[in-house]
């Protein structure tokens, strides 16, 4: 019988590093035995904000609890500026035994890494890097059927077209002011009510308050639900029982994860914006994956990514070349 792997995935606390590292690992154990835990990297005091090349000793200035020490495992995927330190001694840590593998592109030294997966509107290339569609995620058909079973019974009676909304918000390069807060809001009314159908909401941490404010207020009557934030979040489930899905245009994740599902996508615009997300976004719309909000809730025929199961192909090989 087999041995099962060990897979790490790994992590800071931001909800956009983890769920990539998540399900980028869940993808592998999908196609060899493996056991995936995660592991989250806490740093103490003033030394999670210095650069990889600043911490010489990583180990020692980890917090207690997160459970990164010896044994190491035989796969190490981790996501996110908090896990370079880490990520890039970890070959040598295990003597070369583990399968490093970082999650978006790393700005560091390639060479440290055994395989990178990074987002193809980041433009790198490399012998060890692949470039998908955005970034790995959670979603697959059998936790979508799950997640709908659980938590989908009230979703099942909205009236159709139903339109899930993802709410993104601020960052580097977007933002969501309440005058756009106030059009998006206005806009997607309008369409549910043309289209007698329903709307499914859910904001993210990065939503202002104001927006949020102003948008629910807009859309609290329409059939349908604003999630609260409070009990189990139905994320997966609205993304199951959606008849199409709008999303904001700031989020590769939420962007990829819509575009997962095989489910229509409409971008919705923010302020801001940059070229990187422009490229991910026209991608989308060139494979039919998605379009541009246009007033309407269109539900033409959507075409499924499945860039995770492809990036977990990639370390399943990697994995057996050193096999052999």
């Amino acid at each position: 019988m087999e041995t099962p792997l060990s897979i790490w995935a790994v992590s800071d606390d931001k909800a956009g590093n983890a769920a990539p590292a998540l399900g980028l690992a869940e993808a592998v154990a999908a196609l060899r035995p493996a056991q995936v835990q995660t592991r989250t990297v806490h740093w103490k005091g003033v030394s999670g904000r210095l650069p990889w090349y600043l911490h010489p000793f990583p180990l020692a200035t980890l917090k207690d609890g997160t459970g990164i020490a010896p044994p190491w495992p035989d796969i190490w995927i981790a996501a996110g500026r908090a896990t370079l330190p880490l990520s890039l001694r970890m070959r040598r840590w295990s003597g070369g035994r583990t399968l490093v593998v970082q999650v978006q592109n790393p700005r560091a030294p390639h060479r440290a890494f055994d395989l990178i997966v990074a987002p193809r509107h980041d433009r790198i290339s490399g012998p060890n890097i692949l470039s998908i569609a955005g970034s790995p995620n959670r979603v697959t058909p059998g936790r979508l059927a799950e997640a709908a079973q659980r938590l989908g019974g009230r979703m099942g009676d909205l009236p159709r077209p139903r339109a899930a909304l993802l709410v993104g918000g601020r960052s580097k390069v977007h933002d969501l002011s309440d005058a756009r807060a106030r059009d998006l809001a206005a806009g997607i009314r309008d369409a549910v009510l043309a289209a007698g159908g329903s709307v499914m909401v859910t904001f993210s941490r990065r939503t202002p308050a104001s927006a949020r404010r102003l948008m629910t207020e807009a859309l609290s009557d329409l059939p349908g639900f604003i999630w609260d934030g409070e009990g189990e979040n139905p994320y997966f489930a609205m993304l199951a029982m959606a008849d199409v899905i709008l999303v904001t245009e700031d989020s590769a994740n939420m962007a990829t994860e819509a575009a997962s599902t095989g489910r229509p996508v409409l971008f919705l615009p923010m302020d801001g914006g940059s070229p990187k997300f422009q490229r991910l976004q026209e991608y989308l719309i060139s494979r039919g994956s998605a379009r541009r909000f246009a007033g309407r809730l269109e539900t033409f025929a959507g075409a499924p990514l499945d860039e995770t199961r492809r990036a977990a192909e990639a370390i399943v090989a990697t994995l057996d070349r050193r096999s052999v």
